[in-house]
């Protein structure tokens, strides 16, 4: 059985949040190459998961559209991220 919109859209904000470091330093943000403003990607990617987990509990119900956007939009951040050297692999 397939989940629901809401719940889709719960599962897939909880394994960005698991996936992608929002959590690190500034410091640790802005050293060495650069391919895209690291920071400014966490925080467009932070407030668009922030909005969604609102809109959620007030009870809407995202359509496919918007779930797959959310998906296309993290994993184009996650790649940038990769290629920045903020992501850590085998943990």
């Amino acid at each position: 059985m397939k989940p629901n919109r809401p719940n889709a859209m719960r599962h897939l904000i909880k394994q960005i949040r698991e996936a992608i470091p929002f959590d690190l330093p500034e410091a640790n943000l802005c050293s060495g190459k650069c391919n895209g403003c690291s920071q400014k990607l966490l925080d467009y990617l932070d407030s668009e998961l922030e909005d969604w987990e609102y809109r959620l509990q007030d009870g809407e119900t995202p359509d496919f559209g918007e779930i797959q956007r959310i998906a296309k939009t993290s994993k184009k951040i996650y790649k940038i991220l990769d290629r920045n050297g903020l992501i850590k692999r085998g943990l």
